[in-house]
Formats: structure tokens, sequence, C-alpha cells
């Protein structure tokens, strides 16, 4: 048991420490196939990483990575928002090209949002418009609220390719195609991806909202880190989103945004009225029933208790609330000003059992029916609620392809906020998903891996977690101390008891060779034993009365282990033994003669002693 329980207990320490190193070796492999060791924030781990700018591999309508420190191409907009003149409707946010607050990459910048409660307008225009036709559409960049978000917004707009469009004039109603991306006020996540559809008949644009993803947003607002969305839509009428390139909502275009792509074949009349005669009651009073003549309408629902008695103590003159006679009138209250000053009241102590008028209290009236009503039955004239009649739809059409949206010529930011410090970084519009990976994978990917490297360990999050809920200590320490109580337990050296060290002495005693004259000393006082025979059977019946009568009392005596192991020994050793002295115990035999019986008798009652 203690061979097994000690490589129990090295197989654990084993496992242990093969964990940790593999921890550590998946951070190393990392950090020497992507960076070399330097700080990248003074309290988190450092790790050097080898960055550079992303490239695209592919064609593309649009990439920025804001690493040149430069707004090139970037237009401020000198608009004002719903075309008003007020301070308050300005365009007038900060933007700044500056590195993230926190894991930090080396010679990666973004833009950042920089004011509190203003609004923002900034937007670049794409190499060439995208025009729908048959090739896939993917937009993607990466979005940090560094400072947490109480109620703003993160999304782009992609804006119409129309004749008229002015960058500098760039507003709140200037004609988009796309908005999308992180929206958040008060306790509402979202992840907008709206389109503007044109009705193909009456020429006007509409607003078609996805339907909400079906996964928790709120960690992407609120975890301070980089996170990546992209856009995906198909030539086929179908849409992707993804966070961090893990899909969050899908669905199709025709089938899945509200309100819907395709108008009803059918609409309410709106010139249809309801008949005067139209009797929607489901229910209608029984006209053949009547009223019981013994209903009485008159009885109250509560009456006073009779048999109650007015209470022993009651002072009827005594009043429920007097003036408090701790408080005194202000030194300086000016009652031409504040008015005649009145104390504050309290209950009235001498109100023990009660003060004032006395009344019965009220009890409900067994006599009590209230107003007869007939009861309810079915209508038989009943028409159902009346609705308007259906007439086909003047404007009804059928767009089977939505995907084929007016295009776009220009990406913006218009947005308000009142968190400051948002960060964006490397936009793409391009048409093909390994374009959008490869441009992801040098952008995001460095970043995450700078984020992953600095993120603390299980410990620290433990301790962290335990300084807002005390009571965590109390499970760490249950959690902790149980493996530990069982493993010491298991693991630890129990004593080794040497259980045959006093047998072994015991058979040199016993076992010993014997020599010619020890025989003779021997034979000498067996003679003298068989002397006195009575005695000695005297003695035998005594010895083995004491013996019944213990086994009788049902109290055998108890050998400990140490004297059974003792004694397994002795047994041991005489069987060992017994070939050994079998020539020497025939001589003695001979040399006594007849005396044979009352010698083996001797020796037994010898042994039993011992």
């Amino acid at each position: 048991m203690h061979s097994q329980g000690f490589w129990l207990c090295l197989g654990l320490l084993c496992i242990s420490a093969n964990a940790e190193f593999m921890d550590d070796e998946v951070e190393v492999t990392d950090s020497d196939e992507n960076s070399e060791e330097t700080d990248v924030n003074e309290d988190e781990l450092s790790s050097e990483i080898k960055y550079k700018t992303p490239q695209p591999i592919g064609e593309v309508y649009f990439t920025e990575t804001f690493d040149s420190g430069r707004l090139a191409g970037w237009i401020l907009s000198k608009a004002k928002k719903d075309d008003l003149e007020t301070e308050t409707s300005k365009y007038n946010g900060r933007w700044e090209i500056e590195e993230l607050k926190e894991n930090r990459v080396p010679g990666d910048r973004g833009l950042v949002l920089k004011s509190r409660a203003k609004h923002h307008a900034i937007s670049a225009a794409l190499a060439r418009p995208f025009v729908f036709a048959d090739k896939p559409l993917i937009i993607q960049y990466e979005v940090n609220f560094q400072d947490g978000i109480d109620c703003g917004g993160a999304y782009i707009k992609l804006l119409a390719d129309i004749d008229d469009l002015n960058l500098e004039n760039f507003y709140d109603k200037t004609p988009y195609t796309i908005m999308f991306g992180p929206d958040k006020c008060g306790e509402d996540y979202k992840l907008h991806f709206i389109f503007r559809h044109k009705h193909p008949k009456t020429g006007v644009f509409e607003e078609k909202h996805a339907k909400p993803p079906e996964v928790d947003l709120k960690k992407f607002f609120i975890d301070r880190k980089t996170h990546l969305y992209t856009l995906v839509m198909y030539p086929d009428d179908t849409f992707e989103i993804l966070v961090d390139q893990i899909t969050v909502n899908k669905g199709s275009l025709l089938e899945d945004v509200i309100p819907s792509v395709n108008p009803p074949k059918e609409i309410e009349d709106l010139s249809d009225e309801k008949p005067d005669d139209w009797d929607e009651r489901a229910k209608i009073p029984d006209p053949s029933a009547i009223k019981p003549e013994d209903w009485d309408e008159s009885e109250p629902a509560q009456i006073e208790d009779l048999s109650a008695v007015k209470p022993d103590g009651w002072l009827d003159d005594e009043p429920i609330y007097i003036p408090d006679p701790s408080v005194e009138k202000p030194p300086d209250w000016n009652e031409d000003m504040d008015g005649e000053w009145e104390s504050p009241r309290i209950s009235n102590p001498a109100c023990q059992i009660g003060c004032g008028e006395w009344k019965p209290p009220m009890i409900d009236n067994p006599k009590y029916k209230g107003v007869w009503r007939p009861p309810m039955i079915d209508n038989p004239d009943y028409q159902g609620i009346w609705s308007p009649r259906k007439i086909p739809n003047p404007d009804y059409f059928e767009d089977e392809h939505p995907f084929l949206l007016t295009s776009f010529s220009a990406l913006g930011l218009e947005l308000w906020s009142m968190t400051s410090d948002i960060f964006f970084d490397n936009f793409i519009i391009c048409s093909e998903k390994e374009v959008a990976d490869r441009w992801a994978a040098d952008g995001w990917g460095m970043k995450r891996m700078v984020e992953d490297a600095n993120e603390p360990g299980v410990l620290t999050q433990l301790v962290t977690a335990a300084q807002d809920y005390p009571w965590l200590w109390l499970i760490y320490l249950v959690t902790a101390g149980l493996p530990i109580v069982l493993i010491a337990s298991f693991c630890w050296p129990r004593k080794v008891k040497k259980k045959y060290e006093d047998a072994e002495y015991k058979k040199t005693d016993i076992c010993k060779p014997q020599t010619k004259g020890a025989l003779e000393q021997e034979v000498k006082e067996e003679k003298a034993a068989l002397e006195k025979p009575v005695d000695l059977e005297e003695e035998k019946k005594q010895n083995d009365g004491e013996i019944l009568e213990k086994e009788e009392e049902g109290e055998p005596e108890e050998k400990s282990e140490e004297e059974i192991e003792i004694i397994e020994g002795r047994e041991e050793g005489n069987k060992s033994n017994k070939s050994g002295s079998e020539d020497e115990m025939k001589e003695a035999d001979e040399s006594t003669g007849s005396g044979d019986g009352p010698v083996k008798s001797v020796r037994k009652r010898r042994v039993r002693k011992e």
C-alpha cells in the first residue's frame, strides 16, 4: 500500500509539473514565432512583436491602417447635424491617431474618437465604387472601447454613390447604403446591420434591419479588448455577421429583416368603415333571467360589530398626537416671514390602549348580496371582431434579389458618444474571404496575441474576484485544502513494524541446540516431577478450570498484534527446528525409559505458561 501511494503521489506531481511546462511552452512558442522580448506594458507580460503594417494580398476597394500617423485621404465634416445652426449641432468632436492604451503593438496605430458628448463625423472615399453584382461584399474593421462605453456607437456607414456626394458636408442625413457596427445605450447592446432598399415602383428608400443576434454581446463592450467585426453579404441574398471571426448572426435578406423587403400582396382598405349594426359582443346578459324576490340590494357590504366592547382604559378625551415637548421654537424664527410656528407632532404616550372617539370595528355583512346582474350567455348575433376588407396592394412588388443594392463610394463614421477614446483600426472592403482573413491575421491577430500574453493568470483572477466577493476565500480554502489533505494522508510514509524482531529473539531461546549435560539435567527434573503426579494433575485441572471459566464468561484473553506475531513466529520456528532436534529428543526419551507420558505433559504446560 505504501508503494502504491508513493507512485500515485509521484504521478500527480509529474502531471502538475507537465501541465505548467506545457502552458509555458505554448507561450514561449508563440513568442518565438511572432515576437522578441521587450516591454509592451509596464505591469504586464512583455513581448516584442515583429509588427508589419498589413498589406492586402488581393483585390480590395478600401483599406486603412492609420500606421502612417496621418489622416491622409480622410475628410472632417464641416456640416451641422439636422442642418441646425446651434452650437451643439456642430460636428466638432476631435479625432486623433494613437496607439492603444493597453496591450500596445509597437508600430500599430488607430483612429481614436477623443471627445465626450459631441458629434463626430469623418469619411474617406473608396478606391473605386462597389457595385453589387455577382461578387460578395466583405466589410471588416476593428473596435476597442478602451474606457468601456456608457452610451454611444462605433458603427460605420457606406455612403451611397450619388452625384452630389460631398464628404465635407457629410452628416446624419447623408444617404447611405449600409450601416454596420456595434452600438450601446443603457443596457441595450446592439450590433447593427441596416441596409437601405429602394422601392422599385415609388423610388423611396426604406431601412431594413437585420434580426438581432441571439448571442450575448455585452462582453464585447466591457472587456476593453480589440474586437474584429465582419459583415459578409452574398449574391444569393444571404448575409453573415462575425465577431472575432466567430459567426454571431446569419440569415436571408428576404426573410430575416424587419420590415420585410417585399410588401404584402393585399392591404386593408382605409376607406372601409365598420357598419353600425355590427355586433362584436361575444357574450350578452341573459334576457330571460329574472331578479329573485328576496334579493336585497340595500344591504351594505360591511356593518359594525355589535358584539365588540370598548376596551378598559380607552381615553376618549385624549388626542392621538401631541406637540413634541422636546422641540423648541428656533430663535431666528420670524412669524411675519415664516408664519406661525408649530411644533412637530408625535404619538401621544398616554394612548397605550387607545384615544379619541371609540367606534366598534366593521365586519362583513352576512346579508350583503350586492347589485343583481343577469348571467352572461353566448351572443347568438355575434359577428366577430370587425376589420377592414383587404384590397390588392397597389405598391406591391417582388424583389427576388435584394442583394442588388445601391452602389457606394465612401466610408464614413458619424457618431455621438458619452465615452471617449473609442479606437478604430484596419478597415478593409473586399470581395474575397481569404483577403479579409489574411488582413485580419496581420493586424487584429497581432493584437489578440499580445492580449492573450498579457492576460492575468488564473491565480490573479481568483484573487481579484475574492477582493470583490470575500466569501470566495472560504471556497478557495476548501477547494485547495481538501485535495492536499487527501494526498497527504495517502502519500505520507507510515511506520513500518518489525514483525519478526522479537519472534526471532524467542526462536533462539526455544530452538537453541542442547548439550548432553543439559539433557541429563532435564531428565533428572522430569524424574523429580514424576514423584508427585497427583500435584501435577491437580495443578493441571486447576489451570484448565480457570481457562474454562474465562471462556464461559465470554471474556477470552485478547492478545495484541505483536503477541500474535510472536506466537506465529514461534510456531514457524518450532516447525523449522523440529527436524533438527528430533534425534536429540529421541535420545532423551530413550534415556528416561517409561517416563515418556509425563514428560510430554510437562512440556505442554511449560509452553502455555510462556
